[in-house]
């Protein structure tokens, strides 16, 4: 996490009860941030980008909600990337990457697809204490 911080300029924090509401307001905040930062909302990445956001705050308002009461979604962007993360504190990690094999959910399968089609990253990322987990994705502008 600390990674992305020190080398991409702009950054928003946004923690949200674990509720159903969350998926909206994350994407809108993303809107914002992103018109902020000067990425316009036409840009070919971002509603791929918005998609890819929804899937992983709903997962974690669907399956994390139980030891989570509230998800926090990391926005980053630089000139010529746009990274975000969504963490809770629930200690499961998903296989990403077996998202294809049919590990992972139809939800994880879909977040891969796009990202790795975009040519971003996704990684699962657990908090020191092994209770909660952030999976961040980094999208080329």
């Amino acid at each position: 996490m600390s990674q992305v911080q020190e080398v991409l300029p702009h950054r928003h924090v946004l923690t949200l009860p674990a509720e159903p509401a969350a998926v909206r307001l994350a994407r809108e905040t993303a809107e914002q941030a992103l018109v902020e930062w000067g990425i316009g909302l036409r840009h070919p990445t971002v509603d791929p980008a918005l998609l890819v956001l929804g899937e992983l705050v709903t997962n974690s308002v669907r399956h994390a909600a139980v030891l989570s009461p509230q998800v926090t979604v990391i926005y980053a962007a630089g000139r010529d990337c746009f990274a975000f993360a969504v963490h809770d504190r629930h200690p499961y990690q998903p296989p990403l990457y077996g998202a294809f094999a049919g590990a992972g959910s139809a939800g994880l399968a879909t977040v891969m697809e796009v990202t790795l089609g975009l040519g971003g990253t996704a990684a699962v990322r657990p908090d020191a204490d092994g209770r909660g987990k952030g999976i961040w994705i980094t999208l080329p502008l």
